[in-house]
């Protein structure tokens, strides 16, 4: 279902300082904002927040910036954020098209991809976060020893990441097409939909992938 468009959360987002306004300028400066030299790990589509916010509530020793392209729905996660105050997380309205442009070359230690758009038909494969397109975007700025975690319900999305990651020139590993029963289920943190799909009985698939 189409998420109904907000006039409230442009207002909101566009005028919150838990969002940065200008990520292209960020661009090799992030440590700066954080004002420290800690790892920087990021979320490609954070939705409403859990994921992130549970994360870097978790661990202050690394900074966050959530980034989901949808004013509506990172409206949702900054009220939450406006509540939780999280020095260690910074929001970001912006499109996965063109991430290259807010990140430079080794500036971030791990990306998460949660429950990506599958975009099932074949002509929009390359829209894929998982794509060949994507993969070499995220080389970009990701540091040698980076890794994506990758979790998706699609089965379908989560075998053509499978074969798309190797093609692209990288490397997969803990593999699992039952995360929550699994040998990687302990300290696994859910997204909202995570929570939804598992509550129906459907298995969510993980992977590692690295150079």
């Amino acid at each position: 279902m189409r998420l109904r468009h907000n006039p409230k959360a442009d207002i909101a987002v566009e005028n919150s300082e838990y969002v940065e306004q200008d990520p292209k300028a960020r661009k090799g400066h992030w440590h700066e904002l954080f004002g420290n030299d800690n790892p920087i790990h990021i979320e490609i589509g954070m939705g409403k927040g859990n994921f992130i916010m549970t994360l870097a509530s978790q661990n202050p020793d690394i900074n966050y910036v959530g980034i989901e392209r949808v004013p509506t729905v990172l409206y949702k996660a900054l009220r939450k954020q406006e509540e939780m105050k999280l020095k260690n997380l910074m929001l970001m309205a912006f499109n996965a098209d063109a991430i290259e442009e807010v990140f430079e070359k080794a500036e971030v230690d791990r990306i998460y991809l949660n429950f990506s758009d599958p975009w099932p038909k074949d002509r929009h494969a390359h829209r894929r976060l998982t794509s060949p397109n994507f993969l070499k975007l995220y080389d970009s700025f990701l540091k040698d020893d980076g890794v994506i975690e990758f979790k998706t319900d699609n089965r379908n999305l989560f075998d053509y990441s499978l074969e798309a990651a190797p093609a692209a020139g990288w490397k997969v590993k803990d593999i699992t097409y039952d995360l929550h029963h699994s040998e990687y289920a302990e300290g696994n943190i859910m997204t909202e939909y995570e929570m939804k799909f598992s509550a129906m009985g459907i298995p969510i698939n993980k992977m590692i992938i690295y150079r």
